[in-house]
C-alpha cells in the first residue's frame, strides 16, 4: 500500500478530516481504491473488515492481500473471521 500511495503523492501517513462516522469500504472508496486491494483492515489496532464503522479521529491501516504467514500471526488476522 506504501508504493501506491508514494505512486500517488500522497504523504505517509495520509490524513483524512471526516466529519461523522463512515466506515472502512467508503473510506476505500474515497481514496480511489479497489477493495481487492484490501484484505484487512486496521482501526485503531485492531482487524476489522470493510463494513467497519471508522469515526472521526480513528486511526486506519489498510493490509493487502498477500500478507505472509508469520506477519498475519502477528497482526492478529491467521484464519480469523474479520467484519
Amino acid at each position: 500500500m506504501r508504493k501506491l500511495f508514494e505512486d500517488r503523492g500522497w504523504p505517509f501517513p495520509y490524513r483524512i478530516n471526516l466529519l461523522s462516522e463512515t466506515t472502512a469500504e467508503d473510506l476505500v472508496e474515497r481514496l480511489d481504491l479497489s477493495p481487492d486491494q484490501i484484505e484487512i483492515v486496521f482501526v485503531n489496532g485492531v482487524a476489522r473488515g470493510l463494513h467497519s464503522a471508522v469515526k472521526p479521529g480513528d486511526r486506519v491501516a489498510f493490509v493487502p492481500p498477500g500478507t505472509p504467514g508469520p506477519y498475519r500471526v502477528i497482526l492478529g488476522f491467521k484464519n480469523k473471521a474479520v467484519q
